[in-house]
């Protein structure tokens, strides 16, 4: 018998015991399922992490109050009681970093109204107060107009610089330069218009108004609010020798002893990723460990449908073998016949879990792939469990006596 008559027959057989073979294949499906769905759900969300943090400059670091991450309400207890990165601090701390890195200086709040005369946004603009390096510090340009100067900073000007979303909700026809908005019942002079950015994480880069610091926080107060420091380094090579620096700079500046730790966090785009990695591995161990207990089920299934298989086709193997078919070929039928629905079902579950997780990436916003080594992966996973489970019933098959299998009735 020819390789091609084996697999011939061998999809014979599965076709002739539709709904047995189904089942069989919907739970081999299941278990493929469950892995490339999360690992294709978690590869399209690290690729808009890593997109996403592009808004920040190259070769920056963040330092904060609070870590980037916060999994317990422990967690977010310790770091609440923490002292808040004041303003004179922060200020402080930029005057020591300036002859190595360029500092930006922020703070926001969101959920605000821009209103021009009888035209308004939507309840959900963030006013940011900052300072001159905001747009080298996130990857912005100037459309028109000019950025926050070192003068608007020390005076703490009541002027402000319009994001993209926002010049064109209140002003469509392109005029907002030196015209008054009003945000949270204060009027700001426009003195320029960002370039628009587009989307990160599904949300907008430019639904925002930038103000000086100084300006936000006279409008709002100081208390109970904690500034983020962007820092960046000259150069990638010079990026840690300034994060250590900054260490120590803001250790100074917050007043630190030698033996205390530090009360505030410093991270970098790769700090998230590594943090994000962390729990889409952890993430994957889980769906691994499902996947395996399914597929395992599944061999079992594979190794009882063929073993009835094997039953209700005892006269069969008996007529082949007695008209010339060897044991080997026997063998290979039986054992093509458990390999087929073994990766019938892993490709069933590929495409399922594939097309499952990028649903749910793009309605999470994050990118759409396809995990080509899981699935690789998978795919000789099933070939195996095909291999393994179907070998008993096609070594029983390939081992039955001709002569008592055609009494067999």
């Amino acid at each position: 018998m020819i390789i091609t008559e084996i697999l011939r027959l061998a999809f014979s057989s599965l076709t002739s015991n539709k709904l047995r073979s189904i089942l069989t294949i919907l739970g081999i499906a299941v278990g493929v399922f469950s892995v490339i769905g999360v690992m294709t759900l978690i590869n399209g969300m690290r690729s808009s992490i890593e997109s996403g943090l592009n808004v920040l400059g190259a070769n920056s670091f963040q330092v904060s109050k609070w870590p980037p991450l916060i999994f317990s309400h422990e967690q977010w207890m310790k770091y609440r009681n923490r002292r808040d990165l004041n303003f004179a601090t922060s200020r402080r701390f930029k005057e020591l970093m300036a002859d190595s890195a360029t500092i930006n200086l922020q703070i926001g709040r969101g959920g605000l109204t821009v209103v021009v005369r009888d035209r308004r946004t939507n309840p959900n603009v963030r006013l940011a107060g900052s300072d001159e390096n905001f747009i080298t510090a996130f990857n912005y340009d100037v459309g028109v107009g000019r950025n926050i100067g070192l003068d608007d900073v020390e005076y703490g000007r009541p002027v402000c610089v319009l994001g993209a979303d926002v010049a064109q909700r209140v002003y469509p026809e392109g005029d907002a330069l030196g015209q008054l908005v009003r945000i949270g019942g204060q009027n700001y002079t426009v003195i320029g218009v960002l370039k628009p950015k587009g989307s990160s994480f599904g949300q907008s880069q430019d639904n925002f108004v930038l103000t000086p610091i100084t300006r936000f926080l006279a409008v709002y107060g100081t208390a109970r609010r904690s500034i983020s420091i962007n820092v960046q380094a000259p150069s990638q090579a010079e990026l840690p020798a300034t994060q250590e620096k900054a260490t120590g700079m803001m250790r100074l500046v917050r007043g630190l002893h030698p033996e205390d730790p530090n009360d505030f966090e410093v991270f970098s785009n790769e700090s998230l990723i590594e943090a994000f990695n962390k729990i889409a591995n952890v993430v994957a161990v889980g769906a691994l460990i499902v996947s395996g207990i399914a597929l395992l089920a599944s061999g079992v299934g594979v190794m009882n449908i063929m073993l009835v298989s094997v039953t209700e086709r005892t006269k069969e193997i008996g007529v082949r073998k007695s008209i010339g078919a060897k044991k080997v070929n026997i063998l290979l039928q039986f054992l093509a016949e458990a390999v087929a629905l073994s990766l019938i079902g892993g490709s069933a579950g590929i495409a399922i879990g594939v097309g499952g997780g990028n649903l749910v990436a793009f309605f999470m916003h994050t990118g759409i792939t396809f995990p080509w080594l899981w699935a690789g992966i998978g795919l000789v996973t099933c070939g195996g469990i095909g291999i393994v489970f179907g070998l008993y019933p096609a070594w029983k098959a390939a081992s039955l006596d001709p002569i008592e299998a055609l009494r067999y009735e």
